[in-house]
């Protein structure tokens, strides 16, 4: 892969799939290590938003088929950042993507722990964690946060232990008293409560009155 940030060197293309959390960051790192990066996004008010943030260093384009089959095709480094809540992820990219893209290229499956979102993705461990498809090289490892778990758990206790002291306070009527806490809901007294684990499930669903 090509190195970014040396005078009189091309830097690399990096195509980040995804513009939520973890696309967000992985654009932040890749524009501050001075790839050329492109991320690309269903959502108009993502792609927006990540506009008005980098102006111009980072360039957004709306996912369609024939832009995503134009953009791998050019890509030193693919960073698999999608993600449907609660259901498997969509598998983007294929076999035949591979073959049309440089030998050597890497693709990052960050999506690999709801299945990856690239076709020829397995789940790989962080002591052996790449493979080769088509001449790519693959990252799939499943819970990739687990290399620096000092710092990924006090993210996650940050993140998560507001809603634990709801919950542990107030048990099942914290959730009728936040429906976004009740978005959460997985199965409860028998049931799936979660449309996207029903429909990943092929099972009916009955929603939580919240």
């Amino acid at each position: 892969m090509k190195r970014s940030g040396i005078p009189g060197v091309r830097p690399a293309r990096v195509l980040i799939l995804g513009g939520g959390a973890v696309g967000s960051h992985a654009a932040q790192v890749a524009v501050g290590m001075g790839a050329d990066v492109v991320l690309m996004d269903l959502k108009a008010e993502v792609l927006g938003r990540l506009d008005l943030v980098y102006r111009g260093r980072l360039k957004t384009v709306f996912s369609t088929a024939h832009a995503l089959e134009e953009e791998l095709a050019g890509a030193d480094l693919v960073i698999g950042a999608v993600l449907v809540a609660g259901a498997k992820a969509p598998r983007l990219i294929t076999r035949q993507h591979l073959r049309r893209m440089q030998p050597g290229a890497v693709i990052v499956d960050v999506a690999i722990d709801q299945g990856g979102c690239c076709e020829t993705s397995r789940p790989t461990s962080h002591q052996d964690p790449t493979f080769v498809e088509e001449g790519v090289v693959h990252y799939c490892v499943t819970n990739m946060p687990g290399a620096v778990p000092r710092t990924s758990t006090l993210g996650l206790t940050n993140a998560t232990l507001p809603y634990l002291l709801k919950l542990a306070d107030h048990g099942l009527q914290a959730l009728r008293g936040d429906p976004a806490l009740a978005l959460g809901l997985n199965l409860s007294g028998g049931y799936i409560r979660h449309r996207a684990v029903a429909a990943a499930l092929g099972k009916p669903v009955a929603p939580f009155a919240a």
